[in-house]
């Protein structure tokens, strides 16, 4: 195995984004792509990371950038002054997925027909909402994700299925918006399921997240756990 990895400029109107894209360039056969979604800080190296860690597993790995080439948080602050415009606008966020999940399916090394994409926090949300406008699509996981509905994409069935990995104690995920959550998936027809980890708080995939005080705690169980139920998930997506 041979784990190739490079940077790629996309657009999103005038916007231009940098994706982070890995795959094994020992296969020659067209393979599934795995879009992934970054926390609140941006395309950095934890997605990067992630990205290559799937493309071990056999699929590419297609980092999104939402925020514009280079651009990161420094600290919360910033990383929430980049992450709220896309809070407030669901639609230019749905639409910022929709071109990343156009230029990965572009790529010579992809299957356009077998798509799916994982995100992590606020990446969790942009997945969920990715499925959300009914798009044609495998599958989203969200890695403890933001749930919350977005108010435009009532009556739209979802056609991807929805894997939700969440900690049961997390601050920003409580448990009235889960139950509201799976009200909205089951109106929206959709094949989903969500697994919550007992004793478990945001972030707990990512140990470079960790501040108690904050909510954001890795835990490693959960981490191992929740990687584990992607697989699967992904292998049922594509077998």
């Amino acid at each position: 195995m041979a784990i190739f990895s490079k940077t790629l400029d996309y657009r999103d109107g005038e916007k231009t984004l940098e994706a982070f894209i890995a795959y094994d360039d020992a296969m020659t056969e067209k393979r599934p792509v795995i879009l992934i979604n970054h926390t609140w800080v941006g395309r950095d190296a934890f997605v990067a990371g992630k990205a290559q860690k799937i493309a071990e597993l056999g699929y590419v790995g297609f980092a999104v950038d939402m925020y514009g080439k280079g651009v990161l948080g420094s600290n919360p602050q910033e990383s929430a002054n980049l992450m709220q415009p896309f809070i407030d606008d669901r639609v230019m966020l749905q639409q910022r997925m929709k071109a990343a999940l156009a230029a990965a399916k572009q790529l010579p090394e992809v299957d356009a027909s077998k798509c799916a994409a994982i995100g992590f926090c606020f990446g969790g949300l942009c997945v969920l909402d990715l499925a959300r406008t009914g798009i044609d699509l495998k599958g989203v996981v969200s890695f403890h994700g933001l749930l919350g509905a977005p108010g435009n994409t009532y009556g739209e069935v979802i056609k991807a299925k929805v894997l939700v990995l969440h900690g049961h104690d997390d601050p920003m995920a409580p448990v009235e918006q889960v139950i509201a959550f799976e009200q909205e998936m089951t109106q929206a027809q959709a094949d989903w399921q969500l697994h919550s980890y007992g004793n478990t708080m945001h972030a707990f995939t990512n140990p470079a997240a960790n501040d108690p005080k904050f909510g954001t705690v890795y835990k490693s169980v959960a981490d191992r756990r929740s990687w584990q139920a992607m697989q699967n998930f992904l292998t049922e997506l594509f077998s």
